[in-house]
């Protein structure tokens, strides 16, 4: 059914707004955002239920991998429509039970948002009613350090989230905003980007006939270049 249609339907944030304000209770203490993350990237995650299976393997990829987003400026925090006392006795589950993937005693550093009023989980539209009544779908919004919503990615409740993608998906938005450049398919660090199409006839015809002699062009509007390392 059209969202428009169905005034119960929870309005998904779109790129390029300003994700909307929040104060919580988590299980770090209390965050008011975005102030509390100004000048920070974000990544904005909820999942369907404490003490659920998909969920816990998830928690315990981003508790590992939560140094590398930290070294990329990006902080973590985790929503789900459970009380704070339930994450806490699932994240104290995870580190002191858990072992999967080679991963044991993983210790959950990051905020989780209580959101038993599901406050936050409609403002972000994270509860699809086609999929739940009450429970948050596997949402990933990426927020920049201005507090604008930049990608956003959604999963189904029974499969859990590719954290390669994820943490490929930062780098490359940041790469972009600091070479005001695109990343083609498939794009890896290292890899060569893609340059803005031309902005002229002359400046087409000047890239087709090899002007440039740090980029490389398949055609005048699919030029690429190395970035330097």
């Amino acid at each position: 059914m059209d969202n428009n249609c169905n005034p119960a339907a929870p309005r998904i944030p779109l790129i390029g707004e300003l994700a909307p304000a929040f104060t919580a209770t988590t299980t770090q203490g209390p965050i008011s955002f975005p102030d509390d993350y100004k000048g920070k990237w974000v990544i904005l995650f909820s999942h369907p239920a404490d003490f659920t299976p998909v969920c816990t393997t998830e928690f315990m990829t981003f508790a590992r991998m939560a140094p590398e987003f930290e070294a990329l400026n990006c902080k973590l925090i985790g929503l789900s429509i459970d009380s704070h006392y339930s994450h806490i006795a699932w994240l104290r589950t995870i580190k002191e039970k858990i072992e999967w993937n080679g991963m044991k005693g993983m210790e959950v550093k990051f905020p989780v948002i209580a959101d038993l009023t599901m406050e936050v989980a409609k403002a972000y539209g994270m509860v699809q009613p086609g999929a739940s009544n009450t429970q948050a779908v596997r949402a990933v919004y990426y927020i920049d350090p201005e507090g604008k919503i930049r990608a956003l990615i959604y999963y189904p409740l029974s499969n859990g989230r590719n954290f390669d993608e994820i943490r490929r998906l930062l780098l490359a938005m940041q790469t972009s905003d600091q070479h005001q450049v695109a990343t083609p398919a498939d794009w890896r660090p290292g890899d060569r980007v893609i340059i803005p199409p031309p902005s002229s006839c002359g400046v087409a015809a000047d890239r087709v006939s090899g002007a440039g002699d740090d980029y490389e062009c398949l055609d005048w509007f699919l030029c690429l270049k190395s970035l330097p390392a």
